[in-house]
């Protein structure tokens, strides 16, 4: 069982952030898109547009999960405010900044890119990463005291999700249009493993070894390679957690959780009750919060929300 302060078994966390809202971001990205306009629209702009959320997962981790040793955010030579402005105190002495540059040694010429899942394929290359680490979202956030056996137990990934049928093996799904999405990448990644159903995951922070992307990648550069070289999304790439997570499972390495202890928006289209509702009273046996393209909330249920999160945070 990994303790808490144990020095054989140190924890890491890394965390993915981008400030769609710079426009240096902006500039860099325009040369690689056929459709300039796209650029601006809402629904291209929500997958790296931000509203400051990576200070609360940040602050989430410090608070909720103290025994994490290093905290690395993973960046295009881009840095969040809260960390600029916080250089004369401890608050954040554990957190690091690791440009893509870093990460992608080796691999330079598929950089810069604009696409998280090739960013996920080279997270274990951090420079002297625990081999027991968390990855989150900037938008995932804990809310609830935790202990590093929420994540891993004798050395090993604790798992939340369920088991599911291919979209192929759905027979009504067989008439639809194919969506590309977070199950359909799961998907490829079960396939990679070799499985013939997958593990569906959720939105909940995934506890990750570095040296099972190690192992496989280092005997199958190649599927590094064809993961990393996409600019923006496509719909061959396979998520780099799920393909962990299902080479634990067919290694017999891994330990399930059935209870997701997650409360997830992914919309924002309800009366402001119900987020209180939730947030005040269903979140109190949770201990993560999900808030997917919180920048697409309206005015006065985002601010409420940030004040909750602020003051969660205290």
């Amino acid at each position: 069982m990994i303790e808490n302060n144990s020095k054989n078994n140190p924890i890491d966390a890394v965390i993915l952030w981008v400030d769609g809202n710079d426009d240096n971001h902006k500039a860099k990205m325009l040369p690689y898109i056929e459709d300039k306009a796209k650029v601006n629209s809402e629904k291209f702009r929500t997958r790296y547009d931000q509203v400051n959320e990576i200070k609360f997962t940040i602050d989430s981790i410090l608070k909720y999960a103290p025994y994490i040793r290093n905290i690395y955010i993973i960046t295009d030579n881009q840095t969040p405010n809260f960390l600029k402005n916080s250089k004369t105190d401890n608050t954040y002495n554990k957190v690091s900044i690791v440009d893509h540059q870093v990460i992608f040694r080796g691999y330079e010429e598929y950089l810069p890119t604009f696409n998280c899942r090739p960013i996920e394929t080279c997270l274990y290359r951090i420079p002297e990463l625990a081999e027991h680490f968390i990855y989150f979202n900037d938008d995932f956030f804990l809310i609830n005291e935790t202990k590093p056996s929420d994540f891993f137990k004798d050395g090993l990934p604790i798992l939340r999700g369920k088991w599911l049928k291919f979209d192929k093996d759905i027979f009504y799904k067989k008439f639809k249009k194919p969506r590309v999405g977070h199950k359909s990448i799961q998907q490829n990644a079960a396939k990679l493993a070799g499985f013939e159903k997958y593990y569906n995951f959720k939105h909940t922070p995934h506890p990750l070894r570095k040296s099972t992307f190690e192992t496989y990648f280092k005997a199958n550069e190649n599927v590094l390679i064809e993961n990393i070289k996409h600019r923006f999304r496509k719909t061959s790439q396979f998520t780099p957690q799920g393909l962990a997570n299902h080479l634990e499972i067919k290694n017999k390495t891994c330990y399930f959780k059935n209870d997701l202890q997650l409360m997830y928006f992914r919309s924002y289209k309800k009366p402001l009750y119900w987020y209180k509702f939730k947030l005040n009273v269903k979140a109190k046996d949770k201990l993560f919060l999900g808030l997917q393209s919180l920048d697409r909330s309206p005015p006065h249920i985002l601010n409420y929300i940030l004040g909750w999160l602020e003051e969660r945070m205290r």
